[in-house]
């Protein structure tokens, strides 16, 4: 689907994905397919990006995956230019991987991974490119269940005890979710901290200088959302676009 004021590639890119898929496909388990379908269109509001990256969670779920756009037909398609439906901000944990919790493929998300979804100004500014580049509708900050970082952090801060190197880093940029959870810290004060720092970094880019006009338009929704390594599923913090 094409927009105005959107690039011209997006038009390029989603029919030359129409005439690839019409050839050959990919099935789940790697083997070609025929198919004459065209492809599902790319998403272009924050409404159905949502809504693809949802239906995606949920196969992750469920374990019926698509495994949509991991062919060599895709790879080739995007060689030249990307138009990702998303981005994913996410922890570095290795348990926590976006196109596998989203079942989405090669070109699909900009994925960026920081200790517990520590952002500054670099990040914020990767976070910024999809949206204020290409017209992105919609970024995830998603944190998860266990978080090392975040643990590491709040016993940091509870004991006065700094970490070595630039670990301290992220302690420093997730303080404030952490004065949030001394103030009514639960039953498992490290997991309510994890909340926390979902709702305050979604909420600090949603609210930014440059990311809120495209919010307030509805051109761009950004969702705070909570995986959980226990069953795969993701739920929706704040944010999610209606």
């Amino acid at each position: 689907m094409h927009t105005a004021g959107r690039p011209a590639r997006r038009a390029v890119l989603t029919g030359g994905l129409a005439a690839a898929v019409a050839v050959a496909g990919c099935s789940s388990a790697g083997t070609p397919r025929e198919t004459t379908a065209a492809p599902e269109p790319r998403p272009d509001t924050p409404t159905a990006a949502f809504a693809r990256l949802m239906e995606g969670n949920a196969r992750w779920v469920s374990g019926d995956l698509d495994h949509p756009d991991r062919d060599p037909e895709r790879r080739q398609l995007v060689a030249a230019a990307q138009d990702p439906f998303g981005g994913i901000l996410t922890c570095i944990d290795s348990r926590v991987a976006p196109e596998l919790v989203f079942d989405t493929g090669l070109g699909d998300l900009y994925v960026l991974r920081t200790g517990g979804q520590a952002i500054g100004p670099v990040v914020t500014g990767s976070v910024e490119y999809g949206p204020m580049t290409g017209g992105t509708p919609l970024i995830v900050v998603l944190g998860h269940q266990r978080c090392g970082a975040v643990e590491a952090a709040y016993k940091s801060l509870q004991e006065d005890a700094p970490l070595p190197g630039n670990l301290q880093a992220i302690v420093r940029a997730v303080e404030p979710a952490y004065r949030l959870t001394a103030r009514n810290p639960g039953a498992d004060p490290v997991d309510t901290m994890i909340h926390n720092q979902i709702r305050v970094t979604a909420d600090d880019l949603r609210s930014n200088s440059d990311l809120a006009p495209l919010v307030k338009k509805g051109a761009l929704a950004v969702v705070g959302a909570y995986y959980s390594l226990d069953t795969g599923k993701v739920d929706v913090l704040t944010g999610a676009p209606v």
